[in-house]
């Protein structure tokens, strides 16, 4: 190994489950990586649901019981040693990735083909915001929906994370997108790029979408679930697609399966924190290849809500429950790299 040696750090460390008090900080030893591995010194962390859902008890930290239970899915940092079989990485190098925990935390080590260069255009400090939601929007519209251009798009919570990452990437492939979103946030989504936005509340967003796509769209990007699943086997035309990605409106609900047999769609429930390592790191070597340059032209960005420092990330939970953000909450872990 080249670089850190092992030391102290602080960590967020969940010892119990419930509302932002439990996420509560600690002194822990800092990792060293494995022979393929790279630790990296994280400068920033981004929050995403599946935070709050583990913090609350409900999304399990797949690492199992033989990891102390630090959430945080992304970040961005600066490589502090690496692996004795590390080929792709050096000490200092920019970094960013997704992880299946672990980023609530000053230190991380992260297999080095799960790791993507930050584009050079991007500050260190907003690259957090980039892996998870734009790592996850790619995978769905594209890789799993085929969504292409020309072809019509349907996003819910455009306005959130993922949102705002798909209607980037919708519009840079050539493809068109219709999106829902909360009360007072339409104007942001139609700045990103959108053809089509509806409020969610107090309109029918199944009848004004369907009013100008009246055939139906290609691929549903659904976050949300809960009774929006009926809705979506309505919208998405015939052979087309619907990615469910989040659970944001309930896991439960009664489905008119007939819907799906008659239309001959394909609903796809995905996430990326559960894949293996090989799935994992294939996914985000050809997301370097194929997207990391939209971000260096400048043709896709990290959209950012709001900064907190870590010792205050327990009021970065309570305002993504608010559901007032538009784009990525991120947490300053450290100055690296400033």
């Amino acid at each position: 190994m080249w670089g850190e040696m092992r030391g102290i750090m602080r960590a967020v460390v969940l010892r119990s489950h419930g509302g932002p008090e439990v996420l509560t900080f600690e002194d822990v030893e800092v990792p060293l990586p494995g022979p393929d591995e790279v630790q990296v010194h994280i400068r920033a962390t981004a929050l995403n649901r599946a935070d709050i859902l583990q913090r609350m008890g409900g999304y399990p930290d797949p690492r199992g019981p033989g990891f102390l239970e630090i959430p945080g899915l992304e970040y961005s940092g600066l490589v502090s040693a690496v692996g004795e079989r590390v080929k792709m990485w050096k000490v200092g190098d920019r970094v960013m990735a997704i992880e299946s925990g672990g980023a609530y935390a000053e230190y991380i080590c992260t297999h080095e083909r799960q790791l993507l260069a930050v584009p050079s255009n991007i500050p260190l400090a907003d690259a957090a915001a980039i892996p998870e939601v734009f790592l996850t929007a790619w995978d769905a519209l594209v890789l799993q929906g085929g969504l292409t251009s020309g072809r019509w798009a349907l996003v819910h919570a455009g306005a959130s994370g993922v949102g705002t990452a798909a209607i980037q990437i919708a519009k840079a492939i050539g493809a068109r997108i219709a999106v829902t979103c909360s009360s007072g946030k339409a104007q942001a989504c139609r700045d990103l790029g959108a053809d089509l936005v509806v409020e969610r509340s107090p309109h029918d967003w199944l009848a004004d979408v369907l009013e100008v796509v009246p055939q139906g769209f290609d691929v549903v990007l659904d976050v949300i679930g809960g009774d929006e699943v009926e809705r979506n086997l309505k919208a998405v035309t015939t052979k087309g697609t619907i990615v469910q990605v989040g659970l944001m409106g309930g896991g439960s609900t009664q489905v008119n399966v007939g819907l799906l047999l008659m239309k001959r769609a394909r609903w796809i429930g995905t996430t990326l924190r559960a894949r293996p390592l090989e799935e994992k790191a294939a996914l985000t070597r050809k997301f370097a290849a194929e997207v990391l340059p939209l971000f260096e032209s400048g043709r896709l960005k990290p959209i950012i809500d709001s900064r907190y420092p870590f010792l205050q990330i327990a009021d970065a939970h309570i305002a993504m429950g608010a559901n007032a953000n538009t784009g990525k909450i991120l947490i300053d872990i450290s100055n690296a790299g400033d």
